[in-house]
């Protein structure tokens, strides 16, 4: 067993050297999670062996790096950092230690702290968080960021004014910048958190400036001339006084309030438009903060509420190539298994060979692994600093590891390697079949990887054509599907019943299922909703097919092509002869002499941007997104002026705060109902949703 003395001496020298990592470079060599699972066990430690804490701990002072090249800046008041919890219940916890008749509640910026000094109104010295007591002088490069006030305007401006902030990078401006630095050769960077400290720690304003920084501020420090009754009223006059503050930030009165937001943020955890870690809690009283104080590191009045983490670091043990269903032959890291947004993963894409050069990955690394909410994991890159010399580079297979076939780049400047034998490579085909039953195409409950692998290994389908024809007598022949008594088994008989019940799926899922390269849902309604038939798509010239909104040359081309290969025809004849719906319903025709309407008639929403925030009783989240997009509109996740109409439902949350801010058109469900089965013009006068066309 280690001794205590030992182990606080390997957590704290560990901890220090993440923190000169992480606030020194733009490469930490811990992840945000190892981070504070290792904090968290020195607290431990010393609870329990109280004579190995000093003034050196980890848990006693406020992290930084402890080597810098810009001049010191002594804060007027010092600069703290926060404590953690992880849980809903560590936080009732510390909501019953500190009751208060009001919380502030603020999302937790994934960003750089910095304390802008207001002297008189004119912004004197902005500085890096440093020690809580002396940061780093970064004031030419914080005067270049948009959004932050050389001087304050308006009345009643105090004389000295310290403003605590996060500056981050943009998510959106973050993935452009990675893409002109690839463009440029230079290496990119893994987070937006890094971006940010990278950007700012320039010793070059000007490569500051080029770099679309952003600022809220989330604190105050030392105020003379000027009195604040508590934490939110501090917020409203930065404001006035021309500061960037949050438009999230909520003032509670209950414990249930708070995990409320806490719980909202949580689910919307991608919404805003930076990155966030977790949410803050503050005791809104200026007087009852006073009161609480501090310890030497962290604000009693005040928690961080911590969501599971969506990057974290692990070594990558081996890079592997996987076959997909239209034959791309694909890189993907086999790592030691880590717990990441809630899930274990021990596999992540690396997309494609250039990406791994692209990157610097090798085999063998330590590597930052993201995965954001249900996005399939990703290694970013390497954390190069942690390299041994052990590692090796990665050379891309140059035959299909499935069938042994020869690699082909399919068309110039391609940077994918594809195994063109798609008839019978097994991976190939095994990857198809599981694609056609997931919930964007015909979603077959009961047909999932291990069942697909098991109907092509029993010899029961060479291809996903003979699917629909298949019988009980068929499913007693698997292992996965059959009973111990020689039958079929629940799930057998369930698959089945999937199998007739998707025979009538609309014509879009059907093109999905055929994994048409190219061709994903948002082409696929669009050609369905033009054409309204396969065999109308089929007939079709490239030219009218590209001339399809949100189709365009390449998918027409390809389309084309794959319809040119007889056995993929042979696969729509044996779903259409076993009963699979290949053509849409059109409207009946009215009792007039008018022709019957086209597929195009049913595109109530045809450019406009529909949002919807909170439940309905009629519609899941995916049904309302499908009703939307099938009818020709634009599903959007975010609203902005460029929204045409917000559906708010039970418990609807910011999008609905917003959208009232805007002056948008705001619908109930029976509104939304009358929007999809008329358009526009259907609310003028009626109920349950704003009069208002775009």
């Amino acid at each position: 067993m280690t001794n205590p003395a030992t182990r606080w001496q390997e957590l704290n020298q560990e901890l220090l050297a993440a923190s000169d990592a992480y606030y020194g470079s733009a490469e930490p060599i811990l992840s945000d999670a190892a981070y504070d699972e290792k904090l968290r066990e020195l607290q431990a430690l010393e609870a329990d062996h109280p004579g190995l804490r000093s003034e050196t701990s980890a848990t006693s002072r406020v992290a930084f790096a402890r080597t810098t090249d810009f001049a010191p800046v002594e804060h007027r008041q010092r600069m703290l950092s926060l404590d953690n919890v992880f849980n809903p219940e560590e936080l009732a916890g510390w909501l019953a230690r500190i009751p208060a008749e009001s919380y502030l509640c603020e999302l937790k910026i994934d960003g750089l702290a910095v304390n802008l000094r207001y002297v008189d109104g004119r912004l004197e010295v902005a500085a890096t968080r440093g020690d809580g007591r002396v940061g780093e002088d970064i004031t030419a490069n914080v005067a270049t960021i948009a959004g932050i006030p050389h001087r304050l305007q308006g009345r009643d401006v105090p004389t000295l004014l310290e403003v605590r902030g996060e500056v981050f990078f943009p998510t959106q401006a973050f993935t452009e910048l990675n893409e002109a630095l690839e463009v440029a050769g230079q290496n990119r960077f893994a987070n937006p958190r890094n971006a940010a400290a990278g950007s700012l720690r320039q010793k070059d304003p000007r490569v500051t400036a080029s770099r679309p920084l952003r600022m809220i501020a989330h604190g105050i420090g030392a105020v003379e001339g000027k009195e604040f009754p508590s934490q939110s009223a501090a917020y409203e006059a930065l404001a006035v006084w021309g500061l960037p503050v949050s438009e999230a930030t909520r003032v509670v009165h209950s414990p249930e309030e708070v995990l409320a937001y806490v719980t909202h943020h949580g689910d919307h955890r991608h919404d805003a438009s930076h990155e966030i870690d977790g949410v803050v809690i503050k005791v809104d009283a200026r007087s009852e903060q006073l009161r609480l104080g501090a310890t030497s590191r962290a604000p009693r009045w005040a928690i961080a509420y911590k969501y599971p983490p969506e990057e974290v670091h692990t070594r990558l043990l081996d890079i592997r190539i996987g076959g997909g269903r239209t034959g791309r032959c694909t890189p993907f890291g086999m790592m030691e298994p880590v717990l990441v947004a809630g899930s274990t993963v021990a596999m992540a894409t690396l997309h494609n060979a250039h990406e791994v050069v692209r990157k610097g990955v090798r085999v063998g690394d330590v590597v930052v692994l993201r995965k954001a909410g249900d996005v399939i994991p990703e290694i970013l890159a390497p954390v190069v600093s942690l390299r041994d010399g052990t590692e090796r580079d990665f050379v891309m297979a140059t035959h299909c590891p499935s069938c042994g076939t020869k690699l082909v780049q399919q068309r110039l400047g391609d940077k994918d390697l594809r195994c063109p034998n798609a008839r019978s490579c097994p991976s190939q085909l095994r990857e198809r079949l599981f694609a056609l039953a997931a919930r964007g195409a015909f979603d077959i409950e009961a047909l999932g990887a291990v069942g697909a692998r098991d109907l092509l290994e029993s010899g029961l389908l060479i291809d996903e054509g003979g699917l629909f024809t298949l019988t009980a007598d068929d499913l007693v022949r698997t292992s996965v599907y059959s009973s111990r008594s020689g039958g079929v088994n629940a799930t057998g008989w369930k698959l089945l019943e999937n199998l007739e019940a998707v025979k009538q799926q609309p014509l879009w899922r059907v093109l999905v299922a055929l994994s048409i390269r190219n061709v994903g849902p948002t082409a696929a309604r669009a050609l369905a909703s033009r054409f309204g038939s396969i065999e109308r798509i089929r007939e079709a010239s490239v030219e009218e097919l590209a001339d399809t909104e949100g189709v365009g040359a390449v998918i027409a081309q390809s389309l084309k092509d794959w319809f040119e290969v007889d056995w993929h025809v042979a696969i729509v004849e044996s779903w259409a002869a076993a009963g699979v719906t290949m053509a849409d319903e059109l409207p009946e025709a009215p009792d007039t002499d008018e022709p019957a309407g086209s597929a195009d008639d049913m595109q109530t929403l045809a450019g406009l941007t529909v949002v919807v925030t909170g439940s309905l009783e009629g519609f899941t989240r995916d049904g309302a997104k499908e009703a939307i997009l099938a009818r020709g509109g634009k599903a959007a996740g975010s609203v902005s002026r460029r929204t045409n109409f917000v559906v708010v439902g039970e418990n609807a949350g910011s999008k609905a705060a917003k959208a009232e801010e805007l002056g948008l058109p705001i619908l109930d469900e029976a509104g939304f109902v009358r929007l999809l089965e008329l358009g526009p013009a259907g609310l003028s006068g009626g109920d349950g949703g704003a009069p208002v066309a775009p």
